[in-house]
């Protein structure tokens, strides 16, 4: 028996599977202006309006109000349609809403007024403005342009015709400047010297010099203004560091006390001998002539120990910027050939390294250009109710720009529809009140109409609220007063009050338009009483009464009429 209680509400449920159809949903819509914004993405009709403040796009391409039916504002009049003659201004306003039928007076959406064109006596364009500096100043044809402005007020703009801006050329007879390019560097000169003399304490390095002119192209000097020099020297000097030291040739030094051979190996002395140091013979120079002993000679080869040269200048940089991971360096060289080392016997070689690197530090770094990431896992449902938007974002990290590399390109975020098939709850508003009912007499069918006794009558509203929204505040849904039904009763006196205001025009397109002030017939109410029954309520005066105001004081009509002039045309039907 509990399974067959189930079948039912099961069935209940397959009927609402039927969808409708998709539309645009947008998560906000503008009351005011009609307008949808913060789109959401194509969803089925119903899911989008389970949120009553959503919108969506209609086939025709207008934006629809998903909430209760409601009146946008009035726009503000129009301008008058004509510049000088009598025509009509309009100003509007738009009913919202899915089907629209609770918008009161549905068909009074158009006011229409008559208003006379204030542009009779304008004046037209100021004068020209002083044409502007020519687009160039030297070498040939540019342009120049001038402005006016209308000095009608805004709505008399169309007073003016023409353009408000001239265009001509404009020619420049002056030569422009040439600005001086340096020409490219000629070859390196010849060394000032041969070697490096390291004997003197002011030992000058010898350097060789270059070369380059300030002629691609030369700066002009019969231009106003001058052409400019090139920045920068016109010559470089470098230091020639790999030239060889100087030789510097020996000298005796004082003889020694005799003693044993003075060397293991060359050529060596036994008995008394001097040695070749005043000073040392160096770099290749000359060994002190004659004997270094007096006496034997004792002699073998003796091996040739390395010296290094000069080092060379530095290289180029291995490039023109530095990698975050490996920046640019240079090098510069040595060689073990100042003097080279014996072969035999074998003389020692040169200590260190024969080569030096070094950051080229003037650099800057390489430009790095961002890349993007990976896109993060989507958002959850931001909505327990309605329609609601997840996002899945990325970064430009991998690598983030850097050094002036250029940004990521694309989108940085993507949006997906999530649905929650849930209504919103649609909080109470109290709809307009009801016209009041017929003024009747409560106790029975007695006909009071136009009579002195007090009647009845009442008017009402409605919450209007769905889906476990809130109640209206307050709880008065019916209002109740005592009146009198004066509806077309010709049996009261009245006296003249004025005018009323004019009416808008009858109609708000097309021929034959007029509109229509009525002077006002104040009823004269003296004969009944302003409270009705035991409670002393205040008595109203229900329906249009047509009291007898007699003639009017100055003997002119009861009501004035006048064309509307100059309508826009009906459309087509």
């Amino acid at each position: 028996m509990e399974a067959l209680k189930v079948l039912p509400l099961v069935v209940l449920q397959l009927v609402f599977v039927e969808r409708s159809e998709a539309v645009r949903c947008f998560a906000v819509f503008n009351t005011t202006t009609g307008e949808c914004h913060d789109e959401l993405g194509d969803v089925d009709l119903d899911d989008c309006c389970h949120n009553p403040h959503y919108g969506y796009l209609t086939e025709e391409g207008t934006c629809q109000f998903c909430g209760p039916d409601v009146w946008s504002p009035w726009s503000s009049w129009s301008l008058c349609n004509t510049l000088c003659d009598k025509g009509v201004r309009q100003r509007h306003r738009t009913c919202f809403g899915r089907d629209m039928s609770k918008c009161k007076n549905i068909k009074e959406n158009i006011h229409t007024e008559p208003c006379n064109g204030t542009c009779c006596d304008v004046q037209d364009w100021d004068p020209w403005l002083a044409w502007s500096p020519c687009s160039i100043t030297c070498g040939g044809v540019g342009v120049r342009k001038r402005q006016r402005t209308c000095g009608s007020p805004p709505e008399c703009v169309e007073v003016c015709t023409g353009p408000s801006e001239e265009t001509e050329s404009c020619a420049s007879n002056n030569a422009c400047p040439v600005h001086g390019g340096w020409s490219n560097w000629h070859a390196w000169g010849q060394c000032s010297g041969t070697c490096i003399d390291d004997q003197r304490s002011d030992a000058v390095v010898p350097s060789r010099v270059r070369q380059r002119t300030c002629s691609n192209p030369t700066p002009s000097k019969d231009t106003v203004p001058m052409g400019s020099d090139c920045p920068g020297d016109a010559s470089q000097r470098q230091p020639c560091s790999e030239l060889p030291n100087c030789q510097v040739n020996g000298n005796w030094g004082e003889w020694l006390q005799p003693g044993p051979c003075s060397v293991t190996c060359g050529e060596g002395l036994q008995l008394s001998i001097r040695k070749c140091d005043n000073p040392t013979p160096k770099y290749g120079g000359e060994y002190c002539k004659g004997t270094s002993s007096r006496s034997t000679v004792c002699q073998s080869p003796c091996p040739v120990h390395g010296l290094w040269s000069g080092w060379s200048n530095w290289g180029d940089c291995s490039s023109s910027c530095h990698l975050d991971s490996k920046p640019a360096t240079r090098t510069r060289q040595r060689f073990c050939s100042n003097p080279s080392p014996s072969l035999n016997p074998p003389g020692q070689s040169c200590p260190d390294q024969n080569s030096q690197t070094e950051i080229c530090n003037e650099l800057p770094f390489c430009p790095v250009d961002g890349s993007w990431g990976s896109w993060s896992s989507f958002s959850s449902c931001p909505v327990t109710c309605g329609v609601g938007l997840q996002e899945s974002v990325r970064k430009c990290d991998s690598p983030a720009p850097k050094y002036g590399g250029r940004q990521c390109t694309g989108e940085r975020r993507v949006t997906k529809t999530c649905l929650t098939q849930v209504h919103c709850p649609v909080h109470g508003v109290w709809s307009e009140w009801s016209e009041w009912s017929k003024c009747t007499y409560p106790f029975g069918n007695k006909q009071i109409n136009c009579k002195t006794i007090g009647g009845k009558q009442t008017r009402n509203r409605e919450c209007i609220r769905d889906h476990g929204g809130s109640y209206c505040s307050g709880n008065k849904l019916l209002e109740t007063q005592v009146c009198y039904d004066v509806d077309n009763c010709r049996n009261l006196k009245g006296t003249w009050d004025g005018w009323e205001p004019w009416r808008y025009c009858n109609k708000n397109c097309g021929n034959d338009s007029i509109r229509f002030q009525f002077r006002k017939c104040k009823p004269d109410y003296s004969g009944y009483r302003v409270t009705i029954g035991r409670q002393g309520d205040e008595a109203h005066f229900s329906g249009t009464p047509k009291p007898d105001c007699g003639d009017t004081p100055d003997g002119g009509p009861k009501y004035l009429r006048e064309p509307c002039h100059n309508l826009p045309p009906c459309p087509k039907t």
